[in-house]
């Protein structure tokens, strides 16, 4: 279970701050599929990077089990990202020197995963081992990066706006293998879009608004990512 308490913080120059993130509260279980929604500026990627320990925040807690990853040094932090969380952006951060098979293995290498192929041919790359991503589509390039996190077996899957530079067949594509990947290997997921439509694959839906919570609520059926619109 991940719960952050009273979370704030703020950018810029201290004697003149921009509060960005103003003593969030949240709890999710693990296994859950969370979404955070917010227009641009509303600070959900920020909260992001807060609740997955690449930024510190300015005070609160943030908790995983009794562990409160806000207290470690920058070096048991980056242990703790290594071991349990994955991330997944809008860009694709692949080596573009590195085929697909060597980009995934970089992932898989952190958690001596040695059977990490079978990831690849999850997301229906099983034939492009040796392609190198100028050689791949936006969508080929994207699950390359999905594979890659999901070869090091986090327990907590990040994505900030995955599909955003996607077409629509391919975004779906994407959200589909990250669904079935999530039921075969039973991550915990929190994603932050801006597509109300997404909302509707998750179990919780998270609004932000002005680096605050605004409301929280369960969808009673989740949908597909073939039957949301777009």
């Amino acid at each position: 279970m991940i719960e952050v308490q009273e979370i704030t913080k703020s950018y810029g120059d201290s004697r003149n701050p921009v509060r960005v993130l103003k003593g969030i509260g949240l709890r999710i279980e693990d296994g859950d599929f969370a979404v955070i929604l917010g227009a641009s500026g509303s600070g959900k990627s920020t909260f992001l990077n807060v609740i997955s320990g690449l930024e510190r925040p300015d005070s609160g807690r943030v908790l995983y089990g009794e562990q409160d990853i806000a207290a470690l040094s920058d070096r048991e932090l980056t242990r703790f990202r290594k071991d349990n969380i994955g991330f997944i952006f809008q860009q694709y951060y692949l080596l573009p020197n590195m085929n697909v098979d060597k980009n995934v293995k970089m992932g898989a290498d952190l958690a001596g995963n040695r059977e990490y192929r079978e990831v690849i041919r999850a997301v229906g790359l099983g034939e492009k081992l040796r392609k190198y991503p100028g050689q791949l589509s936006g969508g080929e390039q994207q699950r390359v990066s999905v594979a890659r996190a999901l070869a090091k077996k986090p327990a907590y899957l990040f994505l900030d706006e995955p599909t955003g530079a996607l077409d629509e067949q391919t975004g779906r594509q994407v959200l589909d293998y990250i669904c079935k990947l999530k039921q075969e290997y039973g991550f915990t997921v929190l994603m932050v879009t801006h597509n109300q439509n997404i909302a509707e694959m998750a179990n919780t839906v998270i609004r932000m608004n002005s680096g605050k919570i605004s409301e929280i609520y369960t969808n009673e059926k989740q949908k597909t990512a073939y039957e949301i619109g777009w």
